[in-house]
């Protein structure tokens, strides 16, 4: 098998560029080859026990599943994870929304991050502001094991606790936060058409998509959670989809939330969004 081969066979699936960029990132995560081994012909001197190991791989990647949950690992802002078919595979627009959360709360003593998944949000947030508390919730025990996992892997302490925040009269406890943020569910499910289908077929659906009667249900309960434990002047920051945004944040205004302010991802949709508790 050479660098070649490999590459066109998963342009039946891929763009040759994705294809190549695959490829080059199997074989360094996997196999320890580097750019110049693949240029100097080394993938050909793999041993008979890897050759049969990339060839497993090569199969489940023609068939699209995310090369992600085949090697176990997932690159986030400057970190890697540990992700699996129980967690959202970390985006690089939520690395975006880290970087807005972090220029703003330099001063902030107590964060939460609702919905955490693997733990890449609330974990980037614990390494980047070290004198934070920083505490991080999801539904599911996959997501809450692997966020364990990956805060111990960082080596940072974040407090990571079961809630359902669609249930907020089971959340107990009288803490304040300086900022909430989350990335909730928030994908219609009459969106699916023209959603790529190895997110569709591998990615879970609880973490993907909310009701098609009621699409920002998440944001507005996780909404009413912050306006009653965030801190005057808190911050409450989202991930958006772009075709609900506004009315999110016609919700915040209507409970209250003043400074809403919009930002675009990397990809120029409205993505993001902060308001202040005032």
């Amino acid at each position: 098998m050479t660098y070649e081969t490999l590459c066109h066979r998963l342009t039946t699936c891929y763009e040759v560029g994705e294809a190549k960029a695959l490829v080059r990132w199997v074989l360094d995560v996997r196999f320890g080859l580097s750019l110049t081994d693949i240029i100097c012909g080394k993938v050909t001197q793999l041993s008979a026990d890897d050759q049969a190991e990339l060839e497993k791989i090569m199969r489940r990647l023609e068939k699209g599943e995310p090369v992600q949950y085949i090697l176990g690992v997932a690159d986030f802002a400057t970190r890697q994870f540990h992700v699996a078919p129980g967690v959202l595979i970390p985006r690089p627009e939520t690395a975006e929304l880290c970087g807005w959360i972090v220029s703003e709360s330099k001063h902030a003593k107590q964060l939460l991050d609702i919905g955490t998944g693997s733990g890449c949000i609330a974990i980037t947030l614990a390494a980047e502001l070290p004198r934070a508390q920083v505490s991080a919730w999801d539904i599911s025990d996959d997501a809450l094991r692997i966020a364990h996992e990956n805060a111990t892997r960082q080596g940072v302490n974040v407090t990571i606790e079961k809630h359902n925040i669609l249930d907020a009269n089971a959340i107990l406890g009288q803490t304040t936060y300086d900022i909430i943020v989350s990335n909730p569910p928030y994908i219609k499910p009459s969106e699916r058409d023209g959603m790529a289908q190895n997110v569709l077929d591998y990615e879970p659906a609880i973490a993907l998509f909310a009701p098609d009667d009621n699409p920002i249900i998440f944001y507005q309960r996780i909404a009413d959670f912050a306006w009653q434990h965030l801190t005057m002047g808190g911050k409450l920051f989202f991930e958006l989809n772009p075709l609900t945004a506004e009315s999110v944040g016609e919700y915040l205004h209507q409970l209250g939330f003043s400074g809403i302010e919009y930002r675009q991802d990397l990809y120029g949709k409205q993505r993001f969004l902060k308001a202040t508790k005032k």
